[in-house]
């Protein structure tokens, strides 16, 4: 029997991290520094694919291993909306969002042995009218601080949508069934290897 495949998630991320361990996989974080900044003419689709790309890259660790990137942007209309600077960016953010529906975008790369793999998750994210004195309230909980488009679904922002139309874990930054399928194509299967562990 060949032992199981070595597996690290290059993100200092606990929303991710906490993705990856509800999948019931052993594995170990690698924090990577990676230029966060968007091409000329990229697409934000190209952008979150290659920026997961090139954290899994960036991962120091033996390439016998495997690496798991990702990156989590929000688009309104053809806008990413990033991680606020402060007080008023986060409330104009939330502002534009109120009432409007959204994309995020989340790409995963798996780099390993045998090459990169990647794939691309998108759910439309529906807001529901919010105040100004709303968005304020909700930046003084802390929250939206670092988080792209100044809000997190997880958490007190999810009072904020009234609905979603596609990955749950994809809005939070490590979309579940995607990333099991590019696991299970490169030889780890997530419920087979549950099945294996409970005998």
């Amino acid at each position: 029997m060949t032992s199981e495949p070595i597996l690290h998630l290059a993100s200092s991320s606990p929303r991710r991290r906490t993705i990856l361990e509800s999948l019931g996989l052993a594995f170990s974080v690698d924090t990577v520094d990676v230029d966060e900044s968007r091409l000329a003419n990229e697409t934000p689709e190209q952008m979150v694919l290659r920026l997961a790309e090139a954290k899994a890259r960036a991962a120091d660790v033996d390439r016998s291993h495997f690496v798991i990137g990702s990156d989590t942007v929000v688009v309104l209309d053809d806008e990413i909306l990033c991680k606020p600077r402060d007080r008023e960016d986060a409330i104009a953010m939330l502002l534009k969002l109120s009432g409007r529906r959204h994309r995020v975008l989340t790409g995963v790369a798996l780099y390993g042995p045998d090459g990169l793999r990647t794939t691309l998750s998108t759910t439309d994210v529906f807001f529901r009218e919010i105040s100004r004195d709303e968005a304020l309230f909700y930046w003084q909980s802390g929250e939206p601080r670092d988080k792209a488009g100044a809000y997190g679904i997880q958490g007190v922002g999810g009072a904020l949508v009234e609905s979603i139309n596609g990955s749950y874990s994809g809005v939070v930054g490590l979309p579940a069934f995607e990333t099991a399928e590019l696991l299970r194509s490169a030889g780890i299967d997530v419920l087979r290897d549950q099945v294996d562990h409970d005998r």
